[in-house]
């Protein structure tokens, strides 16, 4: 008996240690599962962007200078003065165009726009919102330089009022952005669907031409929210058609929408951003006020041709020191880091002919017009 219950003893012990071991096991894996975890939670994770504004870089800051066209620059033979003899270290340009176009030798007279066509370039309709996504694609191009800490953006009829020193002095010295921004109090643009998520308290209007530094910049490319209600809710109205009847009656009372005098000057006051931008644009366009309502034709721009792009029309508009909003009762200064100066660095929509006016005028360079006649058009 007495050797019979040793043997359950000592069974007992065994199995009471292969427990322990088992319970120690255990006790070890879920010591280890629970630092992992918190390991996992707690320590840094690698970052899956970073933001580019944050990046250092080496050299003097650029100004990215963003065209969008319909497929060339007529006006490349200006810019090209613009730009020579300027440190390469200080510009970039990038340029919006028909897909599938490829700036060359063949099709425009400046190298300095050979292959700056941007890749992933759409289709763009005129008061659609593909003209707000051709802008958001030239600046998130532009971003991937860290260098670009101002962008232009430019049309194909925009001319450069000074050299390029005056323009980067400019530009540089000052932290804000300029965007044509005012209330637009007129009824008819601002569509009551697009709230809560765009109020009409914070719905802007202003000129298409901006020019941002790159914390709006990243603003503008990072939006999904503000760009996906003017997509489904800002819409131009179609044109008369007195061939429809009832339904073009119908048609005329949409509400007529045009994105790109809306789309940045309202994401920005969305994002409370007005306070750091100079609300006013450095592109000068005059307007044609002549056309009637009953023609239902809005304001356009006029064309600059070679008479009227005179020395004294250029030196008037170069004169300009401050912008009157109706809307607001607002007069805007033209400052840049609190120093009064002339509005506008740029000014449309400017001719072949005008544009070789200046450059005879040396406004931006000096330019020998007969060099353009063995040049590609």
């Amino acid at each position: 008996m007495a050797s019979m219950a040793r043997g359950a003893k000592r069974r007992h012990s065994i199995i009471s240690r292969k427990m322990l071991i088992l319970f120690s096991a255990s006790l070890s894996c879920v010591v280890v599962l629970v630092i992992c975890s918190l390991f996992r939670f707690h320590s840094p994770k690698p970052p899956i962007s970073i933001s580019i504004s944050r990046v250092v870089f080496d050299g003097p800051p650029k100004i990215a200078f963003l065209f969008l066209v319909r497929r060339n620059l007529p006006l490349d033979f200006l810019w090209d003065a613009f730009f020579q003899n300027v440190d390469v270290s200080r510009f970039s340009i990038y340029v919006h165009s028909a897909p599938g176009f490829v700036l060359d030798e063949s099709t425009t007279r400046s190298q300095f726009l050979y292959g700056r066509q941007i890749s992933n370039s759409i289709q763009v309709l005129w008061g659609e919102s593909s003209m707000i996504q051709a802008e958001r694609l030239l600046l998130a191009a532009a971003l991937e330089d860290p260098a670009n800490q101002r962008f232009v953006l430019l049309s194909d009829s925009c001319v450069p009022l000074y050299n390029f020193s005056y323009v980067y002095n400019y530009l540089m010295v000052s932290p804000r952005s300029f965007v044509d921004s005012f209330l637009d109090a007129k009824e008819g643009r601002y569509n009551p669907k697009m709230s809560p998520k765009i109020p009409r308290e914070k719905w802007r209007k202003g000129s298409q031409w901006i020019t941002v530094v790159r914390k709006h910049a990243e603003v503008v490319v990072d939006d999904d929210v503000i760009f996906s209600v003017f997509k489904k809710y800002c819409k131009r109205r179609p044109p008369i058609d007195t061939s429809k009847g009832k339904l073009n009656l119908k048609l005329q009372k949409q509400h007529n929408c045009i994105p790109d005098e809306h789309y940045v000057q309202t994401l920005l006051a969305m994002h409370d951003l007005e306070g750091e931008l100079e609300r006013r644009t450095l592109t000068y366009t005059l307007w044609n006020q002549s056309t009637t309502k009953m023609e239902n034709k809005g304001w356009h721009p006029i064309t600059f041709g070679y008479s009227n792009a005179s020395p004294q029309r250029i030196k008037e508009i170069k004169g300009i020191n401050h912008v009157y909003y109706e809307t607001e009762y607002r007069i805007e200064w033209c400052h840049t880091n609190s120093t009064s100066v002339p509005c506008f660095l740029f000014a449309r929509k400017f001719s072949q002919g005008a544009a070789m006016r200046l450059l005879s005028q040396e406004v931006v360079n000096h330019f020998e017009v007969s060099a353009l006649l063995a040049t590609p058009t």
